[in-house]
């Protein structure tokens, strides 16, 4: 690997990333967590050994029981001797800004197979629930050499929607018994799901669940190629979640044979460099010109009707066409 440029701290520990080193991937999170100055660096020496691992998303809805399948998917992928990586994003406190983790303590009796690294964060207010941070985490477990990396989202908000954004394949977890909920929750999760998990199905609601959601199924009026199975688990007592992991391969197999999984991964990358791109953006152009006396003028201005917000952002990021000017 070509550490020219590259901080020596940084060369080093990348280099025992990329043996498995496990202490060495926790302190490089860390600092990606911190959002450190070394970020960059980081990424750039870890990205050509990045590509192989499959990135399995699971969310959906509060009580779910997500970590609880996650746990078992741990435990069926490990039984077939795969190495895993788990990225559990967590909304953090807005009082102490920590993440909540107490969800997730059975989930942490993997932490000592040499095979599983899992690693619990914050979402640190990023807009949905995954932060940036988890982005840069599963790369990071990608080119220790994990073959699955499960990317647990926080269920709320827009993280339904983000974390298409980073897995190939989207499990959606709903819970039995939420009647009309299904319905509420259609114009955010319900589109992104590639697999339903209806978990707790030892629930009387259970059956009227599932027939809830192929209703909803049935009234997409463009049916795609795939259409989403609906697996019953009861993570609990390890039922349902060795299904799970065949349906998630046959999906995988489909996405290989009709290009869609190229296609994916190709906007998955546009988007991280359209994200990067507006961060820098708005750190070299946009933070240093908020941050002005003309800028709370033109503020009090639009407040005061005067000027209307178009024209207060023309100011700020004229048009390419008038830049120079």
């Amino acid at each position: 690997m070509d550490n020219s440029g590259i901080d020596g701290r940084v060369a080093t520990l990348t280099e025992r990333l990329l043996r498995g080193d496990r202490r060495a991937a926790g302190r490089l999170i860390s600092t990606i967590e911190d959002d450190s100055a070394s970020v960059e660096q980081i990424m750039r020496a870890v990205y050509p050994h990045t590509g192989q691992a499959y990135v399995v998303g699971l969310t959906g809805p509060p009580g779910a029981g997500k970590s609880t399948v996650v746990d078992e998917l741990i435990r069926v992928l490990r039984e077939s001797e795969l190495r895993v990586g788990v990225v559990a994003v967590d909304p953090n406190s807005p009082f102490t800004g920590g993440a909540i983790l107490g969800d997730r303590i059975r989930m942490m009796r993997h932490a000592a197979d040499p095979g599983v690294f899992i690693r619990s964060m914050g979402a640190r207010g990023h807009l949905g629930g995954l932060a940036v941070a988890a982005f840069n985490t599963a790369l990071l477990l990608d080119a220790m050499g994990m073959d699955i990396i499960l990317v647990e989202s926080v269920g709320v908000g827009q993280s339904e929607l983000e974390i298409t954004g980073a897995a190939d394949t989207t499990v959606v977890v709903i819970p039995p018994g939420m009647g009309d909920g299904v319905q509420a929750i259609k114009a955010g999760i319900m589109e992104i799901a590639d697999v339903f998990v209806v978990n707790k199905a030892d629930h009387p609601q259970a059956e009227r669940t599932v027939a809830d959601i192929r209703e909803l199924l049935r009234m997409d009026p463009s049916p795609p190629d795939w259409l989403p199975p609906i697996v019953r688990t009861v993570a609990t007592q390890n039922q349902g979640v060795d299904e799970l992991w065949r349906v998630v391969q046959r999906h995988r197999q489909y996405l290989e044979q009709s290009g869609e999984l190229r296609r994916r991964r190709k906007r998955r990358v546009e988007r991280e460099i359209v994200g990067i791109a507006e961060v820098r953006l708005r750190a070299q152009v946009l933070n240093p010109k908020l941050a002005t006396t003309e800028f709370e003028t033109m503020i009090d201005q639009a407040a005061e009707r005067k000027i209307d917000p178009y024209q207060v952002v023309e100011r700020v990021v004229p048009r390419s066409s008038d830049a120079g000017r």
